[in-house]
């Protein structure tokens, strides 16, 4: 693994959603219906933003109350980021939009059968 994938894996690292062209819950609620986000590790050289098709089984909007903008999401779902699978989870509270990520590492077959899909 090179310095990021590995920076990345090891501990928690500061997210932020990224959303455009408003950064508003109400625009995350429509990124995560469409199973698409964009999350940014704040702590690399210039920011790591990574896009992330959602995993319906591993991520988990109830603690989120998305009318009163409050509490907090879970989103997850897998990706490559420099030739390594790996799944980015990131705990995601509500009114600042931003919170904590990470990655983990995850087999190659896994990450094939999850383009195939």
């Amino acid at each position: 693994m090179n310095e990021l994938v590995t920076k990345l894996t090891t501990g928690r690292h500061p997210v932020e959603v990224v959303l455009r062209p408003e950064k508003t819950v109400s625009a995350l609620r429509d990124c995560i219906d469409r199973g698409y986000v964009h999350i940014k590790f704040t702590d690399t050289n210039g920011g790591t933003e990574l896009g992330v098709r959602l995993d319906g089984t591993q991520t988990s909007l109830n603690g989120g109350d998305f009318g009163a903008g409050q509490r907090e999401v879970r989103l997850a779902g897998s990706l490559t980021l420099d030739y390594v699978p790996v799944k980015c989870v990131a705990v995601i509270n509500l009114p600042e939009l931003n919170g904590e990520g990470w990655l983990e590492p995850e087999p190659a077959q896994s990450q094939s059968a999850a383009r195939s899909n």
